[in-house]
């Protein structure tokens, strides 16, 4: 789990290298388109590495995009927190995704499996058998079961300590999961800003009101404001999703623990 976690984290890291590449390349290469005579004129080594660059930004717009590529140049320095927030929220849920579904098991198979065991009163080879099962809900099992053959209290605040720890570990990630979401419009909001601030100074510079003069500073907090937004939808649509599986998990904990109690009572 915490290869499949680092494995994720590095894929992520090279993405931001890629665009930061792809961004470099871009200027170059418009540097490049601005300046031809003074490239004809440098040495051969300098040449080689501008064809390079080129070459690697139109790969990087046929990969993803000339138009997003376009955007997040003309969107300002905000992009760049911007896309390190992406970056992070995106691996949180793609980890939480995972560890979700693995902590997830077949409530009635396990139940069908461990129930005789307990109705026979073989509390520790039920115990072990939800030992060597994944997920909260043979966590809180495990717990009970090794309380069995004491009191029923005994084995209802087994299963309420064991339900706080699993409780914990589900809602794990979910607030760097909302930081996210809550961020990336602010971030979009503060691009905004920073547009509007660009368009009224450029009035100012002018001494006068021009479409043409404000275009670029509004253009900037426009694309900052669906930045943000194109970030927070999708997280927020995922955060909604992991947080149905962990409310099937708590469900899935409740059932299992009634129904060991049950049987431990009618064995009393």
């Amino acid at each position: 789990m915490k290869k499949s976690i680092l494995r994720i984290l590095l894929v992520m890291f090279i993405i931001n290298i890629f665009l930061c590449t792809i961004l470099v390349a871009q200027d170059n290469g418009v540097t490049a388109n601005d300046n031809e005579t003074a490239i004809a004129e440098t040495v051969s080594p300098i040449v080689t590495n501008v064809d390079e660059m080129s070459n690697l930004e139109t790969f990087a717009r046929r990969l993803v995009g000339s138009y997003l590529v376009k955007l997040f140049v003309e969107g300002g320095w905000v992009l760049w927190p911007m896309l390190i927030l992406t970056i992070w929220g995106f691996a949180m849920c793609i980890w939480k995704i995972v560890a979700l579904s693995y902590a997830k098991v077949n409530l009635n198979n396990f139940l069908n499996q461990i129930m005789p065991l307990i109705k026979a009163k073989k509390y520790k080879e039920a115990a072990e058998l939800a030992y060597k099962t994944r997920g909260p809900v043979a966590s809180v099992t495990h717990s009970a079961l090794i309380k069995a053959d004491k009191s029923i209290e005994a084995v209802e605040k087994a299963i309420e300590n064991a339900a706080t720890i699993e409780m914990a570990f589900l809602e794990k990630g979910f607030i760097n999961i909302n930081t996210t979401i809550n961020l990336a419009p602010m971030f979009g909001f503060f691009g905004t800003m920073l547009g509007m601030i660009e368009a009224f100074d450029s009035i100012a510079r002018a001494g006068e009101v021009d479409p043409t003069i404000v275009a670029d500073g509004i253009k900037v907090a426009l694309i900052t404001t669906m930045a943000g937004l194109a970030i927070a939808i999708p997280v927020q649509f995922i955060n909604n999703v992991l947080l149905q599986m962990v409310d099937g998990l708590v469900l899935d904990m409740q059932r299992a623990s009634d129904k060991i109690i049950e049987t431990v009572v009618e064995n009393q």
